[in-house]
């Protein structure tokens, strides 16, 4: 069935009760706010998921305005570099030069406490095996719809699915994207369960990005002046999850988001992304490009892991722009608290070693499922869900 036979799809500028506001370019921009009583919004949501073609359905099918449950509340998509400069961290010869690593030990803590994120390079994955990654995310989501539809479903205690946005219908606003998922750690599919189409590259990626993440993780605990492996022995990195990102080009980028301004519910996030650009990161109520660097990775703290360091590391604010050039394509490697099924699940508070009368604990203890319960029944609201757990 035809999704834009139905009135929720109809072009924006058809629609009842249109209301202005202005674009980054000065130009007037009429649109059905999301806010709007005049439409079934609930409705829309669901016309879109049952479609199971995503974002690049809508584009596949000669979408020239956005339907209105993608429409995002006016923001600026222009970042400001002039003033700040995401670090970047050289990891060649941390694990064989104690100097070395003793540097980039104190850049790694100087990035983490201030910005919350930087980039790796010399990170020891080759330049190739990034490419093919891109392209094995690229071949899913670009394959024939009757292929990926075998994959589309809502139900994230499968190892491997598909869909567009895991918070579509508690959101605001709906991002402009699809996502592949694939849980590789600590029980990966069958390789007959992945798609044909990308397999042996997941395999291969996830087996050398989840070294480069103990790797980042082992600098981390050190320093914040704990063993090396403390941070992997508290489970920070069990769960391994990648998510394959894809964002069709946009015909109105200047009303919605690729990404919506959110925190990572993550230990720690690992970036790949490829040179189109887009991603944007919050920095004194900046927003600042994080320009593609080839063979660079992006890596940034997250919520549990900001909480279980009491504040000391940063999980900050980011989102990606829509664009109308060409597609984008991500590939976001999770490490998170694990979700031990049919038994009690792990709970995390701050650490004690990093706790002091001059450093009282901020946080109550939380697993992974109630940090979850929290964030699904609010949304991506530009609010970070670690307030909800402060004492």
């Amino acid at each position: 069935m035809n999704i834009f036979s139905k009135s929720a799809f109809l072009p924006v500028d058809l629609r009842s009760t249109p209301t202005e506001r202005q674009g980054d370019d000065g130009s007037t921009v009429k649109y059905q706010a999301p806010g709007d009583t005049s439409y079934d919004r609930n409705t829309e949501l669901k016309a879109f998921d049952d479609t199971k073609a995503g974002v690049k359905g809508l584009v596949d099918a000669g979408l020239t305005k956005i339907p209105p449950i993608f429409i995002q509340k006016p923001h600026t998509q222009l970042g400001d570099n002039s003033k700040y400069s995401i670090p970047v961290i050289d990891l060649e010869g941390v694990s064989r030069d104690a100097t070395k690593r003793r540097e980039t030990i104190g850049e790694i803590m100087e990035a983490a406490e201030k910005w919350g994120f930087f980039q790796v390079v010399n990170h020891g994955i080759p330049v190739s095996v990034l490419d093919e990654m891109i392209d094995g995310i690229c071949r899913f989501h670009e394959q024939d719809v009757v292929e990926k539809k075998k994959f589309y479903t809502r139900d994230v205690k499968k190892k491997v699915l598909y869909m567009s946005n895991f918070l579509l219908y508690s959101s605001p606003a709906a991002d402009w994207k699809d996502t592949f998922y694939c849980a590789m750690a600590p029980h990966p599919p069958d390789r007959n369960e992945l798609p044909a189409v990308c397999s042996d590259i997941m395999i291969d990626y996830s087996k050398q990005v989840m070294s480069l993440g103990h790797t980042v993780l082992e600098l981390i605990s050190e320093a914040l002046g704990l063993n090396p492996n403390h941070l992997k022995d508290v489970d920070c990195a069990e769960q391994f999850v990648l998510l394959g990102h894809y964002y069709p080009v946009c015909p109105e980028p200047e009303l919605t988001l690729g990404t919506s301004s959110h925190t990572d519910t993550t230990f720690l996030t690992i970036l790949l992304q490829d040179q189109v650009g887009g991603l944007q990161v919050l920095q004194e109520n900046q927003w600042v490009d994080v320009p593609p660097k080839r063979g660079a990775l992006v890596v940034n703290i997250g919520d549990f892991l900001q909480l279980i360091t009491n504040d000391r590391l940063k999980s900050v604010h980011h989102r990606v722009v829509a664009r109308n050039v060409e597609p984008r394509i991500s590939v976001a490697s999770l490490f998170r608290p694990p979700i031990r099924r049919g038994s009690s699940s792990s709970v995390y508070g701050p650490i004690k070693e990093l706790i002091s009368e001059e450093n009282p604990q901020i946080y109550r203890e939380t697993s992974i499922e109630e940090f979850h319960s929290h964030l699904s029944s609010k949304g991506k609201d530009g609010v970070s869900s670690l307030l909800h757990f402060k004492l």
